[in-house]
């Protein structure tokens, strides 16, 4: 398999280091306002506030004639994987879980990817692409089981786990069908563009959900400063900025090499959950970070 002609260079780096920041700090301040709002409520107002920033430069998506309407089928799956289930079921799992669970389960993403590729893409899975798998499934039973391997037999797993694991499972699909490029070149090749498309019909998809979740629950919302401020930002981070990095970063450096800085989103987390919230990691987050890690690296190999 040639080598590609992408190189990391020091722009690239810091490109791609801001993403996993921001999802850390994602995790981190969903944690710290799991009490304040409702986590659906959360994911439909932080996307109607990331569209509402875009929306003097991607007004022309929205128009009837825009090509958008004619793959509507295409961005209606897209947003219900990316912009609904996805963020949903992150805030949701803060609920019990904490960032730094959060964020070392979803490092199992490349375990899904296999899976989902292999099942619905008729992909192939290779021996180090396997094994790489295993060292990023035991990280995950690591964290999983809180560092009692003999708990595994009659582990109960906090609800918030389960949710995590739904979420990347989700993500998963969501990656591969971004990799079925079918829509025309003016919404593909325009970031901006790209994510105004699935913003617009995710907000269906978050908008159901949340009113579900009013229907269904007694939630309550807490107004006050910390909440606007927490909810411009992950309006701003994580949903634009990050989006924006990471294209950038993965058209300079490559998609594997750029997959690396992905996983940096646990440590992370770690570090911001040490300052932010005081819960000081164990030594299996660490154990299951490197796990992890080594998986990504061994399937990674060319």
């Amino acid at each position: 398999m040639p080598l590609t002609a992408h190189t990391l260079t020091p722009r690239a780096a810091a490109l791609l280091l801001v993403p996993p920041l921001m999802w850390a700090s994602n995790a981190i301040v969903g944690r710290m306002i799991h009490e304040m709002i409702p986590p659906m409520t959360l994911n439909l107002v932080r996307w109607i506030l990331a569209g509402l920033l875009l929306l003097p430069f991607t007004y022309s998506i929205l128009r009837p004639r825009s090509p958008l309407w004619s793959h509507w089928k295409r961005y209606a799956l897209l947003s219900l994987l990316g912009v609904g289930f996805y963020n949903s079921l992150q805030y949701l799992a803060l609920q019990t879980s904490t960032p730094i669970n959060v964020t070392l389960v979803a490092s199992s993403n490349p375990v899904f990817m296999l899976g989902v590729g292999a099942i619905f893409f008729k992909q192939s899975i290779r021996k180090r692409q396997m094994l790489g798998a295993m060292l990023s499934i035991c990280g995950v039973l690591l964290v999983l089981s809180r560092g009692d391997l003999q708990a595994l037999l009659q582990v109960q797993w906090v609800v918030g786990d389960v949710f995590v694991l739904m979420a990347t499972a989700s993500w998963a699909g969501y990656s591969w069908l971004l990799s079925q490029t079918t829509e025309p070149s003016e919404v593909r090749h325009d970031w901006a563009n790209f994510l105004m498309a699935q913003i617009a019909l995710g907000l269906v998809w978050s908008g159901l959900f949340t009113a579900s979740e009013w229907a269904l629950t007694d939630p309550h919302i807490t107004w006050g400063w910390p909440l606007a401020a927490a909810l411009v930002f992950v309006a701003v981070g994580p949903a634009i900025l990050a989006y924006r990095c990471w294209g950038l970063g993965v058209q300079q450096a490559g998609p594997n090499i750029a997959g690396f800085f992905a996983n940096l989103t646990p440590l992370f987390a770690a570090l911001l959950s040490v300052l932010a919230l005081g819960e000081l990691p164990a030594w299996y987050h660490m154990a299951a970070f490197g796990l992890i890690v080594a998986g990504i690296w061994v399937s990674s190999r060319r």
